[in-house]
């Protein structure tokens, strides 16, 4: 089993815009109402058009507020390249990138177009202690 996130957005290209400006993420389905996001090859999260259709009509009820108690969290291998392309995009972080003492990881935190918060963590020291089994 794996997870495949999904969200609802305001505008399904401005997101994917951000996604793909911002995280290096790739487009894999396009279009307005819906989108599926890769990287490198995987898909890692979903976009739906925050007005219900016929065919998920419980995506968002009435009252709902969209991302409440969500964080899309995302693990990289190239932090640095993450925290330059936040740079490059003029995106100040929510979270400054910093070392978390616990996970012993670098993260940042950052909201995305519709106010999700977003966290990309770099791989943790404690990942390069493991050694494979015999």
């Amino acid at each position: 089993m794996k997870a495949q996130p999904m969200i609802t957005v305001q505008d399904v290209r401005l997101s994917a815009a951000w996604y793909e400006r911002v995280l290096g993420f790739e487009s894999a389905h396009g279009g307005t109402e819906y989108e599926q996001l890769l990287s490198e090859g995987r898909l890692v999260l979903q976009l739906h058009d925050s007005e219900a259709d016929m065919n998920h009509p419980a995506l968002l009820n009435p009252g709902d507020t969209a991302g409440l108690g969500v964080l899309l969290w995302f693990e990289t291998a190239d932090f640095d390249a993450v925290v330059g392309r936040l740079r490059q995009a003029d995106i100040i972080p929510e979270v400054a990138p910093y070392l978390n003492q616990y996970a012993m990881h670098m993260e940042v935190w950052l909201r995305d177009p519709n106010g999700y918060r977003v966290v990309v963590a770099g791989p943790s020291a404690y990942d390069k202690q493991k050694k494979p089994t015999p």
